[in-house]
């Protein structure tokens, strides 16, 4: 039998965790790191987050969510890069989609429990 291991809620655990200990320190210590808001560099982590997800959904073939969170990952970083109100909104509106298709699909692909 193949033991499969699903490194996705590790992944999102982790990126998760690191993002709040950001706005943590931020809050409680300093609002920066070497100059930079801990927001800021919380959403980095969380851009980072996706696209480690899409390389991973990728490697083991699911194109639909590998596309997905790459989606969220571009969406976020044009956000995160961009200059005026409409490259933001932009960047909002392509991380929301993508966000959308991830948490139908993964309902989708869940089993259905049987009484």
């Amino acid at each position: 039998m193949v033991e499969t291991v699903d490194a996705q809620r590790e992944v999102i655990g982790i990126g998760s965790a690191i993002a709040v200990l950001l706005v943590g320190y931020g809050t409680a210590i300093n609002e920066t790191i070497g100059g930079v808001r801990t927001t800021i560099l919380a959403t980095w982590v969380f851009a980072a987050t996706f696209a480690l997800l899409a390389l991973l959904h990728g490697s083991y073939g699911r194109r639909d969510f590998a596309a997905a969170h790459g989606g969220a990952a571009v969406g976020l970083l044009a956000f995160l890069l961009a200059t005026a109100g409409p490259q933001a909104l932009v960047g909002l509106l392509v991380f929301v989609g993508s966000g959308a298709y991830i948490g139908i699909a993964t309902l989708r692909a869940r089993p259905t429990a049987t009484s």
